[in-house]
């Protein structure tokens, strides 16, 4: 396929649309749908005494730098015993959009908004998802408050779930906090106009880390993977990103994994089911424990979250550059997690990778599906109403999600590959260092070091597995179709 280099962003969102297409999902929204978008023309307000005015607390946004469907507030407030309340605000979505709406319907089908390297097709229309029910700055929105009361060992002692008003003080992003909160960048200017932001963040940012080291030692495993954003220059495709952790993800990624433990276990306590996220002990444990010994460590014969995490926080120490290829080839062989309902009196399994086990998704429903089904679950139980869905249904809903989930993976994995592709074409006979990532009768797939980009090894992939690291050489690539194909650098040609 040539092209020229400004219709690389026109290029992938005709991918991305086909894809999806073959795929079996909708890129567009329905008529009716759209009908009934017309009809939404304000934002919710209070509407009944349950719902508690917290607009004047300091209420921030941490996100992307470019995302507009905002899902959640955080804001902490230090108690006089020594311990920190924590209250997350989770958009109420519910609240405009109805359950078995044409809009509902919608979002039902695909599941979740799907991020393309070009082009993002949202879950729900952006009337809603970017305005109406987006935590937007400046805006008064209705919102599902959880609070947790955390020691300073960052254990949650106590917890509680409200309806309440909010508004977001100031509309933040990821990487400018992170490098302020680490002493290598400028305070965000958001953060100045709001007098006292400042020491709250720094609070969440203290217990935040409390909450992260806390699950670490009950054996949270601490991965890191390598995640590239495409980099646009107008319409043509300049570079791929690497994204990385850092401390203000970090207080996102803690404060929610919390927050859906605890409407996990509130559901539960109200005898209401849930929808819960689950990953099971991993599928190939005895190829993780061949992993460690090659890196001189011994894992037990069986599944152990604890022990495993003991042997990353290791490597992370002794190799942090090769770090996320390790963590690469973990979360492989660990396998795919699943959405399950659990019904009054079940035990479901945890989430071997968060060392929880009541865990459930309800912090993104203007994103995720599962979160806006749990989110009518919770405020079902709040106002004392029926559950409102059948057991079948939720049965349904949660394998649907989880096959749904799959499927926009692969979407979002192809278009993310004709992206390389199209950034690799030139380059075809180099050679590059290479993580084996997959291996199996479909086929062996390996991830370059240098440049994270993954591929699939067309000839020298005999004795490899997951985790090995090889030299490959670039052979070709089909940006239509997102091939990238190396070989065993050094085989002969056929």
């Amino acid at each position: 396929m040539s092209m020229n280099n400004d219709q690389h962003c026109s290029i992938l969102q005709n991918i991305a649309r086909r894809v999806m297409i073959e795929r079996g999902l909708q890129p567009d929204f329905s008529a009716q749908a759209l009908s009934e978008l017309k009809k939404i023309t304000i934002a919710a307000t209070a509407s009944d005494e349950s719902i508690i005015d917290l607009r004047n607390l300091l209420w921030a946004s941490i996100d992307n730098d470019d995302s507009m469907d905002l899902d959640q507030l955080t804001v902490a407030e230090s108690m006089e015993d020594g311990r920190v309340k924590v209250q997350v605000a989770v958009s109420d979505v519910d609240a405009l959009v109805h359950l078995g709406s044409a809009i509902d319907e919608d979002a039902a089908f695909n599941t979740t908004s799907i991020y393309t390297a070009a082009v993002i097709y949202p879950m729900l229309p952006e009337k809603l998802s970017t305005d109406l029910t987006s935590l937007s700055q400046g805006e008064d929105r209705l919102a599902v408050v959880v609070e947790m009361i955390v020691d300073r060992d960052g254990k949650v002692t106590d917890s509680g779930i409200y309806r309440a008003i909010v508004h977001n003080q100031a509309k933040l992003a990821y990487n400018s906090v992170a490098a302020w909160l680490d002493g290598e960048g400028e305070i965000p200017e958001p953060i100045t106009k709001v007098e006292g932001l400042a020491e709250n963040l720094r609070l969440q940012d203290e217990i935040a880390q409390a909450m992260k080291n806390y699950r670490e030692v009950n054996g949270a495993l601490s991965l890191e993977t390598i995640e590239a954003k495409p980099v646009f220059d107008g319409e043509q495709l300049s570079n791929l990103e690497i994204e990385t952790r850092n401390r203000a993800k970090e207080i996102i990624e803690d404060f929610m994994i919390g927050a859906n433990g605890v409407t996990a276990r509130y559901l539960s306590a109200q005898g209401f089911p849930s929808i819960r996220r689950v990953v099971r002990n991993p599928e190939r444990w005895d190829r993780i424990v061949q992993l460690a010994e090659t890196h001189g460590y011994s894992l037990p014969d069986d599944p152990n979250s604890a022990a495993l995490e003991a042997f990353l926080v290791k490597e992370k120490v002794k190799d942090p550059l090769r770090f996320p290829d390790l963590s690469l080839a973990i979360i492989k062989l660990m396998g795919n997690g699943e959405y399950m309902a659990q019904f009054p009196g079940q035990t479901a399994p945890g989430h071997f990778g968060l060392a929880v086990k009541d865990y459930s998704h309800s912090t993104a429903p203007n994103r995720r599906y599962t979160d806006l089904i749990t989110q009518r679950l919770l405020k079902a139980a709040l106002k004392g109403a029926p559950v409102p869905y059948k057991n079948d249904d939720l049965d349904d809903l949660a394998r649907h999600c989880t096959e749904q989930e799959d499927i926009v993976n692969k979407v979002e994995r192809q278009i993310a590959k004709s992206a390389a592709a199209l950034l690799l074409q030139s380059r075809i006979g180099e050679r590059f260092n290479a993580l084996v990532t997959g291996a199996s009768p479909k086929g062996t797939w390996a991830r370059l070091i240098d440049i994270p980009v993954e591929g699939r090894l067309m000839h020298g992939f005999e004795g490899i597995d997951v985790g090995d690291k090889i030299r490959v050489e670039l052979i070709s690539v089909d940006v239509d179709r997102g091939f990238i194909d190396f070989r065993l650098a050094g085989m002969p040609r056929h």
